[in-house]
């Protein structure tokens, strides 16, 4: 048995139990089964424990087990969330359950056509990569489709300006292109520097969450993150809370917690963490680090015309309006890479 993601290797407690734990919280203790945001939560943890080549015994995944079986009939019935469901199924399979379900599941999906009721290209994508891991219909990277995702991702424009949709739906096609990690995507310079300058938007947005994906994402197209964003992440999840409480509110951070360790153990540095206790988990972050993204867009605002592209130029203006905290921040995130200057000439957006 494999010692998984997010769990700390030097417990007292064994980690394969700590797994355990986690697994029946979210199967039971959180929310209801089957609802979306069930199966999203699901999803999530499955998919994060899967990508790292995880197997579990069946006494883990007992919880999972009725879904597993009733999969067919659960795809019949709510067909709107064949992705939800055909992940589960696979990666239990993969985790380790018996394979009695995925590889008809995805011929099912394929016959019924699901993925032409997709209208973004992303789900489109993501409805590829699952049916190719029982070796049903197109690559993710096949076609006019392929080349779209392509296309999207290699431009760098794009993520030089804060949008949380596009960074998320770029670090996503990165996961798909690549199979979370499971074969090298062979991404251009164009692509690794929109990673790269999404990743310093996060960084300076101090958004662990979006920062821990960029990192999965880099290192799935070979590429090595700074160490201090991965350094970050790191510091970010260790005082992360993991508590059980059926009374709290299920608006929590269980994904910036999830993807976090995630990052880490796909770095080979799993995070230490707390205990998994038994329950209804809860996850909380506390406060979250000083920022300088929105201090560096109210400094260039109100600079206003005399804005200028040239980080030399602007660097001196903009340090001395930043608080300590938001100037230490932009730093670090100067330090971070090779892409600082030409990401600023983007996000300023101002003559040259």
């Amino acid at each position: 048995m494999t010692n998984v993601v997010l769990l700390r290797p030097d417990e007292s407690q064994d980690p394969a139990l700590q797994t355990a734990r986690l697994i029946r919280a979210f199967a039971e203790r959180r929310r209801t089964q089957g609802d979306v945001f069930w199966l999203k939560e699901n999803a999530e943890l499955l998919g994060a424990l899967a990508s790292t080549g995880a197997t579990l015994d069946t006494a883990a995944l007992q919880p999972l087990a009725a879904f597993h079986r009733g999969c067919r009939n659960l795809l019949r019935d709510f067909p709107q969330y064949y992705r939800f469901i055909l992940a589960i199924c696979l990666d239990l399979e993969d985790l380790g359950l018996p394979k009695h379900h995925g590889a008809a599941l995805c011929a099912k999906v394929a016959r019924a056509g699901l993925e032409g009721a997709e209208l973004s290209d992303l789900q489109r994508a993501e409805a590829r990569r699952l049916l190719r891991r029982r070796r049903v219909g197109p690559r993710v990277e096949d076609g006019a489709l392929g080349q779209r995702l392509r296309d999207f991702i290699a431009r760098s424009a794009t993520f030089a300006m804060p949008n949380r949709k596009a960074a998320y739906e770029l670090t996503h096609i990165v996961f798909y292109l690549s199979d979370y990690g499971r074969r090298t995507p062979d991404l251009p310079k164009a692509a690794l520097k929109s990673l790269h300058f999404t990743g310093l938007l996060a960084f300076l947005d101090q958004d662990m969450d979006l920062l821990a994906e960029v990192c999965a994402a880099l290192r799935f197209a070979g590429q090595a993150p700074s160490p201090l964003w991965e350094d970050a992440i790191a510091a970010s999840h260790r005082v992360m809370k993991v508590y059980a409480d059926e009374g709290a509110p299920l608006q929590d951070e269980y994904h910036e917690w999830l993807v976090a360790g995630w990052a880490m153990q796909i770095a080979g540095c799993p995070i230490r963490s707390a205990d998994i206790p038994k329950g209804a988990l809860r996850f909380h972050k506390g406060r979250k680090g000083a920022g300088a993204l929105r201090p560096l867009a109210a400094c260039l605002n109100d600079m206003g015309a005399n804005r200028r592209a040239d980080w030399g130029q602007m660097r001196p203006h903009v340090l001395s309006y930043l608080c300590p905290e938001s100037h230490a921040t932009l730093l670090r995130a100067e330090r971070a890479g090779p892409y600082f200057e030409e990401f600023f000439q983007g996000f300023a957006r101002a003559r040259g």
